[in-house]
């Protein structure tokens, strides 16, 4: 990562040097792979004969045409997986106070680790199959989609064992032995997931670097519909309870990922990307770990710190009033954030893409498209939250504390959104470029060593509560948003093509090897 400034003319040498093969042109199958602009926004972006605006003008319709296939139905695709797992928390609580306190911890607590960890080992595809699609290297991606499947489900042997001790777990962590032992059996519901999420989050990204998203929306909308109406069955009519309740969601995930990877199978538009299985997924698995690990690091520590807000205002000398109004405000943060995580799947794509068919000025270029689209939504998100701040809470609560509580929040909640609208967006650049273990660290110093001391500080040396605490951990987040600001808009991106044609190069060497094993 260096500056980049640099001209039309220094560009042009750096594609014509590069092999034929990382930039796009039609495909040796004779058929133009969904997804590929064929180069056009590399074009339009080096014809220099083209005056300035009326280049800006083409490359944005461009670049917008492309998002907007991208990130609608990934917005769409987290949405439902959002509202799968908010509607079984929903028909536990109607089992009674204890069973919706058991599915809350179960799902914040234990699902959201295995979540968050699943999904940051699974973003090691995002990175080497885009790159490798844009440099039209088809075949990697099969390859890359076994290879990430294998080490998931290792790791979700490991998760297992938590998922299986988590009444003691639970019960070291302070939480009372009856909310424990109810929070455990709605757990070992949840088992089946962890290797639902295992094979899952590698096959979404291997359909998303090819710009398939559409098929996975799709497919998750029909599988909400079948779990709503099975928990309402197993829930109310068979009266398993809350273990009936889990193992339904578990089954939901298994039915979006054999209907996901029969897709694969079967479609026209993966025919090229997936030749079946292959011994070549368990070879080089330590390079590939180091990437997942360090994806899984980057996403956790994000994940896992807004997290901590909730954990520190239980500490709080009014604790009920102060997450009763944070549990409101970030129930509508991560709603926003649905759409930001879409617009974060959206950016990996076109980074990863446009990297690997050498075509640094569309990187770049997308780049400044997406953050900017993401923040205007994002600003607009909270203007209405700030409008709303006064009834917002009725939504939820008839509670008039309550109210005030959330409506003296509402200026951190739009700051926060606000942020979300640049932050997921950078995350997803860096997936695109493969810059996790940078980003490892930056969020550790942000967030760990500034942001979560800091709120601390403000809300209880300073007895600031709750806007204290989430006034300290914004501070994190502005830090960390402007580093990554900082690093992206300076990149040197015909660098960064050069590095994803090394690492594509990686992986040719250990192909030849294991073929001639």
């Amino acid at each position: 990562m260096g500056t980049s400034q640099q001209s039309d003319s220094v560009h042009q040498p750096l594609l014509q040097s590069l092999p034929p093969s990382l930039y796009p042109q039609p495909s040796d199958h004779g058929t133009k792979l969904h997804g590929s602009d064929g180069g056009q926004l590399e074009a339009i972006l080096s014809d220099i004969q083209l005056p300035l605006l009326h280049r800006l003008r083409q490359a944005t319709w461009v670049e917008l045409k492309l998002l907007y296939s991208l990130a609608a139905p990934a917005v769409a695709v987290y949405m439902i997986n959002y509202v799968m797992s908010m509607s079984t928390q929903m028909f536990s609580g109607h089992l009674g106070n204890l069973e919706l306190a058991a599915a809350s911890l179960g799902n914040t607590g234990i699902q959201v680790f295995a979540y968050g960890l699943m999904l940051g080992m699974g973003s090691a595809v995002e990175t080497l199959c885009g790159q490798a699609y844009g440099a039209q290297k088809y075949d990697m991606l099969g390859i890359y989609l076994q290879r990430s499947a294998v080490l998931l489900t290792l790791a979700g042997v490991l998760l297992t064992v938590i998922y299986i001790f988590s009444k003691p777990i639970l019960i070291f962590l302070g939480e009372s032995q009856e909310i424990a032992s109810a929070a455990a059996v709605f757990v070992y519901g949840l088992i089946p997931q962890i290797f639902a999420y295992a094979l899952n989050f590698p096959i979404q990204k291997f359909l998303q670097a090819q710009s398939i998203v559409a098929p996975s929306a799709f497919i998750s909308a029909a599988t909400l519909a079948i779990h709503l109406l099975l928990s309402w069955v197993a829930v109310y009519k068979i009266g398993i309870g809350l273990l009936g309740a889990s193992l339904v969601l578990s089954l939901s995930w298994w039915i979006i990922v054999v209907a996901q990877f029969v897709y694969i199978v079967k479609s026209e538009r993966c025919k090229y990307t997936w030749d079946g299985f292959s011994i070549q997924a368990f070879s080089g698995l330590t390079g590939f770990f180091k990437l997942s690990a360090a994806s899984a690091v980057m996403l956790c520590l994000e994940t896992w710190y807004f997290q901590i807000l909730v954990l520190l205002a239980g500490l709080l000398e009014n604790p009920e009033l102060a997450l009763d109004s944070l549990s409101i405000c970030m129930t509508v943060n991560g709603w926003v954030f649905m759409i930001s995580v879409g617009f974060n799947a959206a950016a990996s794509v076109r980074v990863s893409n446009e990297l690997g068919a050498g075509n640094p000025k569309s990187a770049s270029y997308s780049v400044k498209v997406v953050t900017i689209i993401s923040f205007i939504i994002s600003v607009i998100a909270a203007m209405v939250v700030l409008a709303l701040r006064n009834v917002m809470s009725y939504a939820f609560t008839e509670g008039e504390a309550v109210a005030e509580a959330v409506s003296d929040l509402c200026p951190l909640l739009a700051l926060t959104l606000t942020l979300n609208g640049i932050q997921p967006v950078l995350s997803g650049v860096a997936v695109g470029c493969g810059w996790q273990s940078f980003v490892a660290y930056v969020n550790v110093g942000c967030y760990y060593l500034i942001g979560v001391p800091l709120g601390s500080l403000l809300g209880f040396y300073f007895n600031l509560g709750a806007k204290g605490i989430w006034t300290g951990m914004i501070g994190g987040t502005l830090l960390q948003t402007s580093i990554l600001l900082w690093v992206t808009f300076r990149t040197d991106w015909n660098k960064e093509v050069r590095e994803a044609m090394k690492r594509l190069d990686t992986w040719e060497d250990n192909k030849e090897a294991v073929l001639k094993d």
